[in-house]
């Protein structure tokens, strides 16, 4: 959706001047670049294009069109998704961006708030219903297209883990500029130094890969996933220094070593989503028509069994029960082990006041130089 509040918001991401409409496009009143209007999001990507990119550009992430529908929030998902309530508590009268906002589902989530929303993703892989019903841009985090002091809160949600430690700073900077002094931003991530509960993490993905050995779990799509992470992060103090480096501090942060979860997500869903794989496969052969692409036609049957999984749940009936029971079970995982400092967490940043931040960078400074 592209509404007339969001073109007064967004900037060009070169001359970062504000868009005029002329002859039918938006043309930046700085340099003069035109920007094209499509159906369901505006695209105002930088002209010069960085040499990082996301794997989320890769169309082969989303040949199963996952993305196209969203279903509600479950398993891990519901455990992001309600600490970010709990602790951005968007509510009537916030202006919000999500950035890095994937399908647009999170956006969908929490329209019931009644915050002014509005989501930016490098790829254009939205939702069908986010592209109607909230604002859209496809940009890149490192070049915000918003204008300074633009929201007063921000979330990203397994995004900073994928970027570089430059490309770390540029977005974290690039989201202190466009959120208002004393404004939020709401992190999920992680550093690279963990607790010794991770133990438990591990001894599970050991177990699942074996599994997936024997045939009994298909691992390959979350690998994809997660094959660009870069972690750039070392600790939590590191944490604490690139923050205040760009101009916020840590105001909230928990911890969250997904002990239960590993188990629920990496087993028993996978072996969920095996079975009806299976069950698929008996009744029907695989679609035909994929060009000869084997690794089209399995994304097109992984598709379909995708979605008869998501109508299932749309009906609420026992899948959508069990899914329920299993979520609450992986959310004491943040109640009970959420004070162990530990590599995941989910933090609260507040954008220091210029002063503030002045002060804290010159005493950083002086440390360094006593030290």
């Amino acid at each position: 959706m592209i509404s007339d509040r969001l073109l007064t918001l967004v900037r060009c991401p070169d001359g970062h001047g504000p868009l005029e409409r002329r002859e039918g496009a938006l043309v930046c009143c700085a340099c003069g670049r035109r920007f094209a209007r499509t159906g369901g999001y505006l695209d105002l990507r930088p002209s010069d294009e960085f040499a990082e990119h996301t794997k989320y550009l890769d169309e082969a992430l989303h040949l199963d069109r996952r993305h196209e529908t969203v279903s509600p929030p479950l398993l891990a998902a519901a455990v992001r998704h309600d600490m970010l309530r709990e602790m951005l508590a968007p509510r009537p009268g916030d202006r919000v961006v999500d950035l890095g906002c994937g399908s647009g589902r999170v956006l969908l989530w929490n329209r019931d708030r009644g915050a002014y929303q509005v989501g930016i993703d490098v790829s254009p892989f939205f939702a069908d219903e986010a592209c109607t019903s909230v604002d859209l841009v496809l940009g890149d985090l490192r070049r915000l297209p918003f204008g300074d002091a633009a929201f007063n809160k921000a979330y990203a949600l397994d995004v900073l883990e994928h970027l570089s430690r430059q490309s770390l700073t540029e977005v974290l900077r690039e989201t202190a500029r466009v959120l208002e002094p004393g404004g939020h931003f709401f992190v999920y991530s992680h550093v690279r130094k963990n607790s010794r509960l991770a133990y438990g993490l591990r001894l599970t993905n050991r177990l699942a890969a074996r599994l997936e050995r024997l045939g009994l779990l298909d691992l390959r799509q979350e690998r994809l996933r997660k094959s660009d992470h870069v972690n750039p992060l070392a600790d939590v103090p590191d944490l604490e220094h690139v923050v205040a480096e760009s101009g916020f501090r840590i105001g909230r942060i928990r911890y969250y070593t997904p002990i239960i979860g590993g188990v629920v997500e990496n087993i028993l869903v996978r072996f969920a989503e095996r079975a009806m794989s299976w069950r698929a496969a008996r009744r029907k052969a695989a679609p035909e028509g994929a060009g000869g692409r084997p690794e089209r036609a399995d994304a097109e049957f992984a598709r379909s069994v995708r979605s008869e999984a998501k109508e299932r749940i749309a009906r609420r009936g026992p899948a959508y029960a069990g899914l329920v029971v299993l979520t609450w079970l992986m959310k004491l995982d943040v109640m009970l082990l959420g004070r162990v400092r530990s590599g995941p967490f989910f933090a609260l940043l507040e954008k220091l006041e210029p002063a503030s931040h002045t002060s804290r960078a010159h005493d950083g400074q002086a440390s360094a130089g006593s030290a």
